[in-house]
């Protein structure tokens, strides 16, 4: 019986006709090992992971391996990019166990769901330091067998003390300025001043904690804080970890100078990235961070856009190398001769040096990825832009990366909130409609009658599984981006939806403290809770941005209050380990602001004045400051009302906790204002 063969994930779809007898996560997997009193083999990934696919290949496509799988255990196939909380909650088990994680994660658990023995990757042959996949099995196989007390012991044991363990939740009282400044301080101390970023090899972007120092620095006017967020910005840009050619930005780099990537390319690092970008260019005018955003924003609407309007999760790592073979890196590399192939000697050799393209390679098999190792200042632009574009269309020749077509709510949240403000900060109005189309999506399609959110659709179908907290935090965020952006007060109602289910089922009452998952979800072996970003904001910190910004928009107590309370783990982590509550700490930083609100007030919607104020009010430097944008007498924000117009023209209000300055009709102003 196929039973993944209907299933919405394509990564669970990937794995439909192996010869393993894989359940997808339900409860009926549970019930049949203990039918056949049998553990249960767990198998997390997701379908832009390398070593998932090598390990599918490897294994789970192997029938003499399948057979021993389907005749000793039950075995279940997870996307964790479907079920982050089941993901969630082995993950925590598998590092406290081995120091460490990763994917494919692999678990084998009791007929009750327990974990007992745990991994990540397991070759096919033994390693040094390292069993074969089979050796596992059979240890595991003969364990239960022969020692089922002992394992039931151990599983025991575990489940306990993940039980235990608990979060550091502060005072419920939000970081100031003495904790900000620690933050920075300890940032300031990890920054690699040679390469940018934070840390060794591998090098992820630091794209909350960019965030945190851009507001930071707005708020105080720290230039070290802006200096670390340029120079970091400035290397990835030049990086292979950037597409040069087609733009958009890789998960990681493999080394400490941004060259080598992993190539799969997510849409929560694009989408994040891309709103740095932005707001890097809207404090500094940077000509890169400009085209940066501009090209990343492209990207994701060219490459990852859905025919239903909304995005795409993934671009996979691998792909087709022209022989077969499914390689790491095969679109994006370039050797010499491929080069030559392409442009001809002379144009080769210019694109080589401005490329970094060298004969011994910069990645593998003397292939290299583009970077961009020279001051392009030096190079004739009208030359390298030709030579962009030719070496661009080969590649389109080439065998694409697989997409993962699944659309996922936080993502595109947080996608819809770098849309919207990259098209208005730049007049693309293409991408402000990209913008709504994913949220026109997501209310469509992910939301019911009760506002609850499906975490995923595919091809206009929503998914089974229920949304988790960054669910309803990011598509809130993005929501209350496009209010500000579009001057339509419908998505504010929206964000409110979401957020009343934030409070309702995600918050604890009496501390604060917010859940992962929802009090009526799915029960597992702990109820997941964490505060800190990983590759994306946390849930936790997003729905304290997200409360915080509707508390600005609609004056409402009880979401600023909720905010507060949450920011609460940030004043606890955030001096000590800033590099992993980055978005707290942003947050933060809108609140020791206030955050500011503004409310233009338009002549007419489409009066030139009036947008100019408006726009002038978005490209504003407060942080997180919101805006309300409508006529006179709208009632489509709060903030608009008994605003009048003055002497007839539009005119903006800048405010906290509703307490407003004397308006202004001048944009300079008003620039000025929100400057300082």
């Amino acid at each position: 019986m196929n039973r993944l063969a209907g299933v919405t994930s394509p990564y669970l779809q990937q794995h439909a006709d192996n010869p393993v007898d894989w359940w997808p996560w339900e409860q009926g997997a549970f019930e049949e090992a203990r039918r056949r009193g049998v553990p249960v083999l767990l198998s997390v990934g997701y379908s832009a992971c390398h070593w998932c696919h090598v390990m599918a290949h490897e294994s789970f496509e192997d029938d003499v391996t399948a057979a021993y799988l389907n005749e000793h255990f039950v075995s279940v196939k997870v996307d964790r990019e479907e079920r982050p909380d089941v993901d969630a909650v082995y993950m925590e088990a598998v590092q406290a166990a081995t120091g460490q994680g990763g994917w494919p994660m692999t678990v084998f658990l009791t007929p009750d769901a327990e974990p007992f023995y745990f991994g990540t990757y397991f070759p096919p042959e033994a390693r040094p330091g390292m069993p074969s996949f089979r050796q596992v099995l059979e240890g595991v196989s003969t364990a239960w067998r022969d020692r089922r007390d002992e394992v039931a012991e151990v599983a025991g044991k575990i489940v306990k003390d993940l039980s235990e363990r608990e979060i550091a939740f502060g005072t419920g009282t939000a970081p100031g300025d003495q904790e900000t400044a620690q933050a920075l301080l300890e940032l300031t101390r990890a920054y690699d001043p040679q390469r940018g970023g934070f840390g060794g090899a591998p090098k992820f972007p630091p794209s909350m904690v960019l965030e945190f120092l851009l507001r930071h620095h707005a708020r105080t006017g720290a230039e070290g804080a802006l200096q670390m967020a340029q120079d970091t910005c400035e290397r990835m840009a030049r990086g292979g970890i950037y597409d040069q050619l087609g733009g958009g930005f890789a998960r990681y780099s493999v080394d400490r100078d941004w060259i080598v990537p992993h190539f799969e390319k997510m849409l929560y690092d694009n989408a994040l990235l891309c709103r740095v970008y932005a707001h890097l260019w809207r404090a500094t005018g940077s000509e890169q961070a400009r085209r940066i955003a501009l090209e990343t924003a492209d990207f994701m609407v060219r490459e990852l856009r859905t025919e239903q309007g909304g995005f795409a999760s993934a671009l996979d790592a691998d792909s087709d190398d022209g022989t077969g073979r499914h390689v790491e890196g095969a679109y994006y590399a370039w050797t010499p001769a491929q080069l030559t192939e392409t442009l001809g000697a002379d144009d080769a050799r210019i694109a080589a040096h401005y490329f970094g393209v060298t004969d011994e390679g910069t990645f593998e098999h003397g292939a290299s990825v583009l970077q961009l190792p020279q001051q392009e200042s030096v190079f004739d632009a009208g030359k390298i832009d030709s030579i962009r574009q030719r070496l661009l269309a080969a590649r389109a020749g080439r065998p694409a990366p697989g997409r993962d077509d699944k659309v996922v709510a936080a993502w595109n949240g947080l996608a819809v909130a770098a849309l919207a403000e990259t098209g208005a900060y730049f007049d693309r109005p293409d991408l402000v409609d990209a913008a709504v189309g994913a949220a026109d999506l997501l209310v469509r399609l992910h939301l019911d009658e009760q506002a609850r959110l499906a975490r995923t659709s595919k091809d206009g179908k929503a998914g089974a599984n229920a949304g988790v907290l960054e669910d309803y935090a990011d598509v809130a965020e993005g929501f209350l981006t496009l209010a500000s952006v579009t001057g339509e007060g419908v998505w504010l109602e929206f964000a409110g939806f979401l957020l009343d289910h934030v409070l309702a089922r995600f918050t604890d009452p009496d501390t604060g403290a917010l859940f992962d998952t929802a009090a009526d979800a799915e029960r597992l072996i702990r109820r997941p809770q964490d505060p800190t970003d990983n590759a994306t904001p946390s849930g936790w910190t997003a729905a304290a941005g997200a409360l915080l910004g509707y508390a600005a928009q609609t004056g409402s107590a009880p979401h600023r209050a909720a905010a507060e309370r949450a920011l609460g783990v940030v004043r606890t982590l955030g001096p000590r380990v800033p590099r992993f509550v980055g978005w707290g700490l942003a947050v933060a930083e809108a609140l020791l602001d206030g955050p500011r609100e503004v409310a233009v007030v338009a002549s007419a919607a489409d009066d030139t004045a009036s947008k100019a104020l408006h726009r002038t009010a978005l490209l504003g430097l407060a942080p997180g400051a919101v805006v309300a944008y409508g006529t006179a007498g709208s009632d489509e924000f709060p903030l608009l009302a008994d605003r009048p117009l003055v002497d007839g023209g539009p005119a903006a209000y800048v405010c906290r906790h509703f307490t407003c300055d004397a308006p202004t009709t001048d944009p300079v102003k008003l620039r000025t204002t929100l400057s300082s």
